[in-house]
């Protein structure tokens, strides 16, 4: 079964627009949760535009199902919330500060070292790893290196190519996915998956464990409601 984790920054971008806590992003990501989601992602970044240090020590407390913790993990501050918080997994990130999204994965070989010492001390703090990469089997086999529980594809490029040809944007995700497999390491995915794509990547990605998805999760809420749009991505993976 492929998991979806919610990705609530969204929620939070939205709180902090306008001050004050509406919408309740505690609320949001325990309803996302009554309403099917297996699991819960954030990402905080140093700026705190959308979520805050403060919601993932809230957010802690209280979840039920996985809390996925995204990040670049060369920020200090990120590396204590993780140590200090201790959720399910956390998923690094080759973020700059400022960055609008994440927009790239990781070059497994040119800092296999330093993924291998940070992976290292988050599984001995008891913390599923994942590391954000594309679909370039190098990239995977450089991540095998690094002893880490799962990769996270970064799936901008199938998104964009699907809706002219499907069977070619998912092809170099397939054959990343059987990699993995082959590797023993599990499978994530996340980025502009959508109603849309979700359901044609699922049925052709090996061994899928989870997807994380918010953006376009949140932007079909406005139109179908929260609970409905959550069932709606849990058909797509056939759950």
């Amino acid at each position: 079964m492929t998991k979806l984790s919610v990705n609530i920054n969204k929620f939070a971008t939205l709180r902090n627009s306008r001050g004050g806590n509406n919408p309740d992003v505690i609320k949001a990501a325990l309803d996302c949760e009554r309403f099917g989601a297996q699991g819960i992602t954030v990402h905080p970044r140093p700026d705190e535009r959308h979520i805050r240090y403060s919601d993932v020590y809230e957010l802690k407390k209280v979840l039920t199902t996985e809390l996925n913790v995204e990040g670049n993990p060369k920020e200090k501050k990120f590396v204590e919330l993780v140590l200090e918080v201790k959720p399910a997994q956390v998923t690094l990130v080759p973020d700059a500060q400022g960055q609008l999204t994440s927009d790239h994965g990781w070059d497994t070989i040119a800092h296999r070292t330093y993924l291998t010492e940070t992976i290292t001390m988050f599984k001995q703090a008891g913390i599923r790893t994942s590391i954000f990469i594309d679909a370039d089997l190098t990239m995977i086999e450089g991540a095998k290196a690094t002893d880490t529980d799962r990769i996270e594809l970064y799936t901008e490029t199938y998104a964009r190519d699907y809706v002219n040809n499907p069977a070619k944007a998912i092809a170099p995700f397939e054959k990343a996915a059987l990699l993995a497999a082959d590797f023993g390491i599990g499978l994530n995915a996340g980025h502009d998956l959508s109603l849309e794509n979700l359901r044609y990547f699922r049925s052709k990605v090996h061994g899928l464990l989870e997807v994380s998805i918010g953006h376009a999760l949140v932007c079909d809420a406005l139109y179908y409601g929260l609970e409905n749009t959550i069932q709606l991505y849990l058909r797509q993976l056939g759950t």
